[in-house]
């Protein structure tokens, strides 16, 4: 069984705090699908404002878990780390439909799989469910692109 823990996790995604929100990977198979884990806990800062009485998980986070999942699965299929320049890039989100709301102490389970890839985009067909019910679906497109670092670019020369 292929899985990773956090720490293999960030050697692959360049998200950190409070934006990296895959926890685990359970399995992997090159090529095909990835299932993840998002915890969900009432320490998330999003939750202060969403909403503050009725806790619930935002969509574009859930959609957003989906495809830090997309992301490592395509990395891993590739069977390389990306550098620090390296970054996936969301290029469409279709059919997303929200199924029933996430909430702290819910377990998010996210699996992915490769649909197509061709000329550089990637397509995958993504679900997040719930204690085996679905909470998420949708449709993604990303791509990988090499971005130049900011830290490499020289500062722009301001007139005085």
């Amino acid at each position: 069984m292929n899985s990773l823990d956090i720490n293999q996790i960030k050697e692959y995604l360049p998200h950190r705090y409070p934006m990296l929100l895959v926890d685990r990977v359970l399995n992997w198979e090159s090529g095909k699908t990835i299932t993840a884990i998002k915890n969900v806990t009432a320490n998330e800062e999003f939750f202060n404002g969403h909403f503050p009485n009725k806790p619930v998980m935002p969509g574009v986070l859930m959609i957003e878990a989906m495809a830090q999942a997309a992301a490592l699965l395509s990395f891993l299929t590739m069977g390389q780390k990306p550098d620090e320049n390296t970054l996936v890039y969301f290029l469409g989100i279709d059919n997303a439909r929200f199924k029933r709301p996430v909430e702290p102490g819910d377990q998010l389970k996210l699996e992915v799989e490769i649909v197509k890839v061709a000329r550089g985009i990637w397509k995958y067909k993504a679900t997040a469910s719930v204690d085996g019910q679905l909470a998420v679906e949708a449709d993604l497109m990303c791509t990988l692109r090499t971005v130049e670092s900011s830290a490499a670019k020289p500062a722009p020369v301001v007139p005085d």
